[in-house]
Order: C-alpha cells, then structure tokens, then sequence
C-alpha cells in the first residue's frame, strides 16, 4: 500500500513516515481543500543546477462552470540568484469515487489523482518530453510531490513539500 524508500531530497522534509506508512484519504478534493505552504526544489539535472520555489497554495471551490477545486499557487522562485514572483493555477475535478482529474487553467487534461491509498504516480506527455508525478500523503497534514521531466528538452526533478496552514 505505501512507499518504503525515502527521498531526502527536499532537506529531509518529503521523506517517507517511520515504517513507510502513508496516509490514505476517503477523498482526494475534501484532503486538498485549503490552504497550504510549499517549499519546492527544482534541479536541472542536465546542467547541474537547482532553484527554490516558497509560496502558498490555496484549494477553493469552484461551483461554476464545474464543481471542484481551484488550485492558485503564489509565491517567489529563485533561480541563478535571481528571485523572482511565480504563480500557476490548476482545476481539480471529481473523477468518481473520491480521485480527481486535474486540468490546467485552460481546462487542457494534465492526469488523473487518486490519493484514497496515500500514493499516487501520474504520467503526462507534453510535446517530446514526459513528466512522471509522484504523489504521496505523510500525514493529515503534509503530502509531497515529485515531478520527474525527461525528454529532448528538459531532464528535470521538482520535489515539492505541502503543509497545511
């Protein structure tokens, strides 16, 4: 049921729980639904570099044109010395039986979200490349995720940890 290796790389804060238990949730939106703090890091693992992003991300419902969430992420990346403002949106649909299909702002499909058994992997195409996502729920209060982007143009890893406000 639960991821047993830990990754550490996000300062130790994503690992796995003692005994690689994760949480399982009844509902992906309702466990989402809130405000959250993120800590990000993004390495380029071509050019051997890693960036920082620190922000908020806010779960609210929509009721039209669809129910669900409206995820908006607002914070400051920090890439080459240079920080800078960064924001993006998602929308979280139901998808039955507690998961959830998300959607970029523009309502394009990005991938499917189950966390009901505290894990999740995802996978989408975008032009050449392949981003892989790794979803894992630490507690009722902390999930983390990890973007794995291989390809022709990118070769990226985004770890991102979320703890509730």
């Amino acid at each position: 049921m639960g991821v047993t290796r830990q990754d550490t790389t996000a300062g130790g804060e994503g690992t796995v729980p003692p005994g690689g238990r994760l949480h399982p949730v009844a509902d992906t939106l309702g466990y989402l639904a809130g405000r959250w703090r993120v800590e990000r890091t993004v390495y380029d693992l071509s050019q051997d570099r890693n960036g920082t992003f620190s922000g908020t991300a806010c779960f609210t419902r929509r009721e039209q044109p669809a129910t669900g969430l409206l995820h908006a992420e607002r914070g400051e990346f920090t890439w080459g010395g240079v920080t800078r403002p960064a924001s993006r949106e998602h929308l979280f649909e139901p998808a039955g039986d507690g998961a959830a299909f998300v959607r970029f702002a523009d309502g394009r499909p990005f991938h499917l979200l189950d966390l009901r058994g505290g894990h999740c992997l995802a996978d989408h195409p975008c032009a050449e490349d392949v981003y892989r996502g790794e979803f894992s729920v630490l507690t009722a209060d902390r999930w983390r995720v990890v973007w794995t982007v291989r390809g022709p143009a990118k070769d990226l890893r985004l770890v991102s940890v979320h703890h509730r406000i």
